[in-house]
């Protein structure tokens, strides 16, 4: 796979999230047959709608539901499912490691970069340790099965150090994916305490931890002290100004003093750029994203490409931060088809176009029929809130099968409770069959008959 056919270019993409498998559907649209050779590698074979990822926690839509195969969908496309660790442009060489077998090199004569981001982890005692992320749907479904278990484990404990650990939750960043998932989370809890003799609402704990004077900076000042005077309102302490000292065996310690013991800490503090871009010879920005141009072209280099989370691109509209487009899903699925028809244009000889899209604002969803809205200006909370967020990111959810089943999931809602249960022992399958399964028996070792004095043979 090292040499790139000669016949036609061959693009590669790396990453098969948001801008890598929009950015593929768009060249097989564009791209006349046999006109170009496209591969996409990603160390996971489907793409997650990241913004379902607080619903499919909270049990309102089914895990599967938000994801996309990449194979499915990418019919024209190669897919190669394998760990990229570096991109030498200098050579137009991807460097990427399989799941099993000797690493090897894909060549190409573009490359698009879409490595996405990864969670900003700080050095604090005990987070590597005890911390839950929330950026991928196997950290939703094992959180969701966690969150249960100490349900379960308060239930059947009368310990009241263990249950007040057990029922207590501890949420550290609120941007858009802390408090959508704090408050998703907390509204499926509660709702499950119904099914526990011993566990009432109250006896719940949730915290969330903000380093920042307010949360939500998406949704602006006005409607961010909103959202948390209402899930103050709900029993959640909020903690703002405040950092996360240390969880050292589930001992949270925060810098205002308060201290706490929990088996749950959330982390959802921040992103940064992949950090397999400083595994290139490609130019980085002060925050280790790629140096990109308005026309999605990485700076003062010829064919190679990036959008997304792990791109520095201009804002042309200047209402992005530092005058940068900000790093959401809204502006990477617009970039995706702008990225792609640059591609195009420039194989077939022709000038790429800028990027310009101004953005519309947020809608968060805060639990079942709670929500809250800030789209172009207009300021919605409540109920009108949680619909605008469901409609929107309907549009948004790729392929129709996957529109219809997410709307599956919310119809059979208006008519059934909310499943609780936990499947926790989906992460240990084995476990079970391991301890019921019988030692291998010991081989006895036979005797050894030893000659001693006055014994010769035949005695």
């Amino acid at each position: 796979m090292a040499q790139s056919s000669a016949a036609r270019p061959r693009i590669v993409i790396v990453g098969g999230g948001y801008v890598g498998m929009y950015t593929a559907l768009r060249l097989q649209k564009k791209l006349r047959r046999d006109e170009a050779e496209v591969i996409v590698i990603d160390s996971r074979s489907y793409m997650t709608y990241q913004p379902f990822l607080p619903e499919a926690a909270a049990g309102n839509i089914e895990p599967r539901h938000i994801v996309v195969p990449l194979r499915r969908v990418l019919d024209s496309c190669k897919v190669v499912t394998g760990e990229v660790t570096g991109i030498e442009h200098a050579r137009k060489v991807v460097h990427v490691n399989p799941q099993d077998g000797e690493p090897y090199e894909v060549a190409y004569d573009h490359v698009i970069v879409a490595l996405g981001s990864v969670p900003r982890i700080l050095p604090i005692p005990g987070l590597a340790e005890r911390g839950i992320g929330f950026k991928r749907v196997e950290e939703a479904i094992y959180l969701r099965n966690h969150i249960i278990d100490q349900l379960d484990l308060a239930e059947s404990s009368s310990d009241p150090e263990l249950r007040r650990r057990a029922l207590t939750f501890c949420f550290v960043g609120g941007g858009y994916a802390g408090i959508e998932a704090f408050a998703e989370l907390q509204d499926m809890a509660k709702f499950a305490t119904r099914y526990y003799e011993t566990i009432k609402p109250e006896d719940l704990r949730w915290v969330l931890v903000e380093a920042a004077d307010r949360i939500l900076p998406e949704v602006g000042p006005e409607m961010g002290v909103w959202t948390l005077e209402s899930l103050r309102k709900r029993g959640m302490e909020m903690k703002l100004k405040t950092f996360l000292n240390s969880c050292v065996d589930g001992h949270v310690v925060l810098s205002d003093g308060t201290e706490f013991d929990t088996n749950t800490v959330v982390w959802t503090a921040g992103v940064k750029a992949n950090p397999v871009l400083g595994s290139s010879d490609l130019p980085l920005d002060e925050r280790g994203r790629l140096k990109c141009t308005t026309k999605l072209q990485v700076e003062g280099v010829e064919a190679a490409w990036g959008a997304g989370d792990c791109a520095g691109v201009p804002d042309l509209t200047g209402t992005g931060p530092g005058g940068f487009c900000s790093p959401s899903a809204q502006h990477a699925v617009r970039q995706a088809p702008v990225l792609a028809d640059n591609v195009v244009a420039a194989i077939r000889g022709f000038g790429p176009k800028d990027y310009k899209h101004k953005y519309a604002g947020s809608v968060a969803g805060l639990g079942l029929r709670r929500g809250v809205a800030n789209v172009y200006g207009v300021k919605l909370k409540g109920w009108p809130a949680w619909m605008m967020h469901r409609i929107y990111h309907m549009s948004r959810v790729p392929t129709f099968r996957r529109k219809i089943e997410v709307q599956a999931d919310w119809a059979s809602a208006l008519f059934f409770r909310r499943e609780v249960v936990s499947l926790g022992s989906l992460q240990r399958p084995r476990h079970e069959f391991q301890e019921f399964a019988p030692l291998p028996k010991v081989q006895e070792q036979p005797e050894v008959a030893i000659s001693g004095p006055g014994r010769g043979q035949g005695q």
